[in-house]
Parts: C-alpha cells; sequence; structure tokens
C-alpha cells in the first residue's frame, strides 16, 4: 500500500555542514541528510528515511534469492566459540571477533559470517542425496570489531549482510549453485543501479578455491582491481599474478663486495651507487606467526602486506620490531641480504626469477653487495607475487599494461567445495546407499554498504541522488509555504498516493522555500513536485533530480506523468 509521509511528523534533522569527523561523501551526505546518525564508533542508527532505503535494497536481495530457489531462515547472532574453533576461525580472525563469555562461563562471539553454523543445521536436518540440494539465506546483522572503523556505514563494527549457502552432492551441483548466485547477484546490482564489476579474488579465511568479488568502483573504496582494456582480465589485486621470466646470468660475474656507508634504504643506495631502484633487491623482514622470515622484492616495488597476509592465511603475519634483531647478528637492519641468511625462510617475489642479478644488501653493516644471483648464490623457498600492483603491470593474460581503480566490496561468491563439511563430517546417504560427503558455497552481499556505495556513486554536489528502487519515496512534494501551496501540495499527494506512489511531502510550517528546496535536493527522492508560484492557477512544477529538467504541470497532468514513468 502506498504512504504519503509528512514530514511536519517525520524525525529528520537536515545539516548544513559536513559531520567533522567524515571524510567520504556517503557519510556527509547520509548524515546531513537524516538518513543515519553515528552512535558509537563504526556503530550506526538507521532513521526513518534510512530504514525506509535499508529496506528497499533488502527487498530486491530478497526476491532474487528467491527466484533461484532460495530458502530465507534466520539463525543466532550469538554463537557458542566451539564451531568457530572446530573451524580454526576462532583464532584466525583474532581481534576482529566479538567474543564474550555468559553468567556460567561458557565462551560466544557475534557472529562474523556463518558457514560453521549453517552446515551444523544441515548437517542435522539432512541425511539423504533426496534432501539436496539446498539453497539457505538470511538477512543478518554481523559483527566485526574493526580496529579503525570509518566511512560512515561503509566500515562499521555492526552490518547488515545477506549470507547464503548452497549443499550439494557433487561438484556439478556446487558450480551450478554458484553460477545460479552469480546470475543473481548481477540481476540484483543492476535493479539497485549500481555500477559494478566482477573480479577474481582470493578466499582468505573463508577457504575454498574459486571466488570472485562484486566491485563498485568509487574514490571511496577500500579495495583496488585491475582490469585490462584489451581482454577480459580483472581481478582485486590481490589475486594478481605474475609470469616469471628466469634470467640469463651466463655472462654475470662473481659476488662483489661494495662499501656503502649510510645507504640503509633503497633510494639512500641507489644516488649513492647511481643506478635505477629497479637494480636494486628489497628485502623486508616480518614474522610469520613469530617466526622471522624475508620478503624479498624488487627495489622499486613494495610489498603488498595484504597480499603476503593472504598467501599465507591462517598464519599472522607482522613487520619486525627492533627487539627482533637483538641476538640476530645475522640481521643486519638496512643491508639484509638474501645470500648466507641463516634459519631464515626466504620468500620471493617472481619478478627475482632465477638467473636474475641484483645488487643487495651484504649482510653487514655499510656493505652491499653486486652481481647476486637468484639460483646461484641464493635459494627461494617460495615463490609468491607479494607486491603491490601498480597501472602499467602486464596483464597476466594478454600482456597489455593493466588499469587501477578504488572500488567498494559489495558482494562476494566462493566454491567453498568440501572444507566445512570435512570439519564437520556433514555426510547424507548417496544414491548407491553409501555416505557422500556434501560440497558447499558460500556468498555473501553487502547491504548496508550497498546502501553506502550508491551515496557514493549517484550523489552529486547538491546531495543524494537515490535510484528509483531504493529511494524512500518515489516524489518529494514540496509546499512552497503559503497556506494555498500546502493546501495543494497536500492534494496531491493524498492523489498521488491513492494512485500507488510513495509520497513524502515537506508540509512544514515556519521553514523557508529555500531551506525546503535545498533539503529536497539533499534527500535526494527522485522526483520533486513544487506546489510554488502558479498554486492558485493549480499549476505544479515537477523536477527531475538526477537530470534537473523542470515543466510546468496541472496537478492531473502531474499524476498521469508521474504514474505513467513507474516501472
Amino acid at each position: 500500500m502506498a504512504q504519503v509521509q509528512r514530514m511536519s511528523r517525520l524525525m529528520i534533522k537536515t545539516l548544513r555542514d559536513d559531520p567533522a569527523d567524515a571524510e567520504t561523501l556517503n557519510h556527509k551526505l547520509l548524515v546531513r541528510a537524516g538518513y543515519v546518525r553515528r552512535t558509537a564508533a563504526g556503530i550506526w542508527s538507521w532513521l526513518p528515511l534510512g530504514k525506509k532505503v535499508l529496506e528497499n535494497v533488502t527487498r530486491v536481495v530478497r526476491e532474487e534469492m528467491d527466484a533461484i530457489g532460495g530458502q530465507e531462515v534466520l539463525l543466532p547472532a550469538l554463537l557458542p566459540k566451539e564451531s568457530y574453533e572446530a573451524s580454526g576461525r576462532y583464532d584466525e580472525y583474532g581481534d576482529l571477533l566479538f567474543r564474550l563469555r555468559d553468567r556460567k562461563g561458557a565462551d560466544y562471539l557475534l557472529g562474523p559470517t556463518h558457514e560453521e553454523i549453517f552446515t551444523q543445521v544441515v548437517k542435522d536436518m539432512c541425511s539423504s542425496y533426496k534432501d539436496l540440494p539446498v539453497i539457505l539465506y538470511q538477512i543478518q546483522t554481523k559483527y566485526r570489531d574493526e580496529a579503525r572503523p570509518r566511512a560512515g556505514v561503509l566500515r562499521g563494527r555492526e552490518f547488515q549482510m545477506k549470507d547464503s549457502y548452497s549443499f550439494d552432492t557433487t561438484d556439478e551441483g556446487l558450480v551450478e549453485a554458484y553460477r545460479l548466485h552469480r546470475a543473481a547477484y548481477i540481476r540484483i546490482f543492476e535493479r539497485l543501479g549500481l555500477d559494478h564489476r566482477i573480479v577474481s579474488a582470493v578466499s582468505g579465511a573463508m577457504g575454498g578455491s574459486a571466488s570472485e568479488e562484486f566491485l563498485a568502483p568509487a574514490p571511496a573504496g577500500e579495495d583496488t582491481f585491475v582490469d585490462c582494456p584489451s581482454c577480459d582480465y580483472a581481478a582485486n589485486t590481490e589475486a594478481v599474478t605474475f609470469n616469471a621470466t628466469p634470467g640469463d646470468a651466463s655472462g654475470v660475474g662473481a659476488v662483489e663486495e661494495l662499501d656503502t656507508p649510510d645507504t640503509p634504504t633503497i633510494e639512500t643506495l641507489a644516488a649513492h651507487l647511481g643506478v635505477a631502484a629497479s637494480a636494486t633487491l628489497k628485502n623486508l623482514l616480518v614474522k610469520v606467526d613469530g617466526e622471522i622470515v624475508a620478503v624479498g622484492v624488487p627495489g622499486d616495488r613494495e610489498v603488498d602486506l595484504g597480499k603476503l597476509g593472504e598467501h599465507l592465511a591462517p598464519a599472522v603475519v607482522e613487520l619486525v620490531t627492533a627487539e627482533d634483531f637483538v641476538g640476530r647478528p645475522d640481521l643486519v637492519r638496512g643491508y639484509v641480504g638474501p645470500q648466507g641468511l641463516e634459519k631464515v625462510r626466504y620468500i620471493a617475489d617472481p619478478r627475482v626469477a632465477a638467473g636474475t642479478s641484483w645488487i643487495t644488501g651484504a649482510n653487514k653493516d655499510g656493505k652491499h653487495a653486486k652481481n647476486v644471483v637468484a639460483g646461484r648464490d641464493f635459494e627461494v623457498d617460495d615463490y609468491l607475487d607479494v607486491v603491490v600492483v601498480e597501472a602499467g603491470d602486464p596483464c597476466p593474460k594478454c600482456g597489455t599494461g593493466l588499469q587501477v581503480d578504488r572500488a567498494i566490496e559489495i558482494g562476494h561468491i566462493f566454491q567453498l567445495g568440501r572444507k566445512y563439511a570435512d570439519i564437520f563430517a556433514l555426510d547424507v546417504l548417496g544414491q548407491q546407499g553409501k555416505p557422500v560427503r556434501v560440497t558447499m558455497g558460500s556468498y555473501g552481499i553487502g547491504v548496508s554498504r550497498a546502501v553506502a556505495a550508491l551515496a557514493e556513486q549517484t550523489a552529486d554536489e547538491k546531495g543524494l541522488c537515490w535510484p528509483r528502487e531504493v529511494a524512500p519515496a518515489d516524489v518529494h512534494v514540496v509546499a512552497a509555504g503559503k497556506a494555498l501551496q500546502t493546501e495543494l501540495a497536500l492534494d496531491v499527494s493524498e492523489k498521488l498516493g491513492a494512485a500507488g506512489l510513495r509520497v513524502l511531502v515537506d508540509d512544514r510550517a515556519g521553514v523557508s522555500p529555500g531551506v525546503k528546496f535545498t533539503d529536497s535536493e539533499l534527500i535526494g527522492v527522485p522526483k520533486i513536485l513544487v506546489a510554488g508560484r502558479r498554486s492558485a492557477e493549480g499549476v505544479l512544477e515537477l523536477k527531475d533530480r538526477r537530470t534537473g529538467e523542470r515543466e510546468e504541470l496541472t496537478v492531473d497532468e502531474a499524476i498521469a506523468r508521474l504514474t505513467e514513468r513507474q516501472d
């Protein structure tokens, strides 16, 4: 049933100025337009207009999930720790978990995601291949104790998420469930009006094999992704791999030690020797679960610690400190080289391929070495692509220079395989009368993140500019202020509501027309209908919020125009 919401009765307070702590567009505008209010760091209250937008996004997600046969459930947010200990994620998530203890001393956590619990539910409910396949989903508040919550509702410590899980007896069934979700996500984001990219991704703590992210390009995004202008390659930068080319060291002389005082950085070393930074080998020391590990990359590149962490998960990766050098004379800060390192695992980027020659630390204070050849003078324990990807890096598929952009992650889909089924022994009786191990998929959409992403992508210099599918109303009727104008505005609002439209009408007394017009653009409803100077003639002005196009219409014409444009 259509609704007419009078602003004189609406709990809303718009602001002229940006919040002092706001850095991103969605944070500024959602607060200024009265959609959300900050309760604490990373914790937000959704006010009436914001709740409507959130519900509209939820409705679209629910409709498309139901269309692929998903069954909606609601599992608890308060979870016993034993399930997450069994999967290892109680430790893997570390400080991201909200942990608590009840009065009897039992340990719990607030759910960050629900693979373990869904697996146990299906184990309890399904015993035969006849019970599968099944897709279960929920739309629920999740909790993660972010160290630095930022960007408004984009990265909070509690957030709305749709998580779904598919359960099949065959790998082919998993692939089909993954395909169904992928297609559903495309429809969801198209309906929401979100510009998005589908990119290859890493699975991280989720586990599994195949993984793709749905990213909404936006300057406020915390993810970086690459795409190729010449082919269909696209990937999160953490998933980009480099195809190594072995070097030819046949003409490289023996290792030669160089006197390089006061050159502990690549910049000072390159300047001292008059060489390009790319000719040097940078060796970064990190700790992996407390063990010191050296990571080698070309001197003109940076180590992507997030990428390194994904490769080594679930191990914890952190930088070394001054204390780690105590009692380790073999580790000379600023002069570390891979040759002669004792009891130190050496990881190298593929660009440090066998046969490539480098200038690198000599493991002596004020000394470097040249003609140090990978595979001849030092061995690499593991090759992992760990450099920060840069624009112009070759596409792994066709070799063309890649483009790098920022984006907001709005969805992620995984083929988990049998990881969680193995942990919880999720078997069903197969067609041949023998136990069959179930295979799973996991699929998430950030519902509140989608709201933030829409705000980032669609807003302009005047305020929010919602697509109709998610807007809190179809039309914003503004009464310029006089009694006759207010009467006309309320009358046309009732008629629009009766015609099936969702109407927000600004009938506030004592508020100037200028403030009302400014608020209508800030709030961002797709159509603005103004009862203004020609109200006595029964003429209104209809404005398109996005294009700014205006036209004068009678009441009947306005109703006809607005109703005919409904999809």
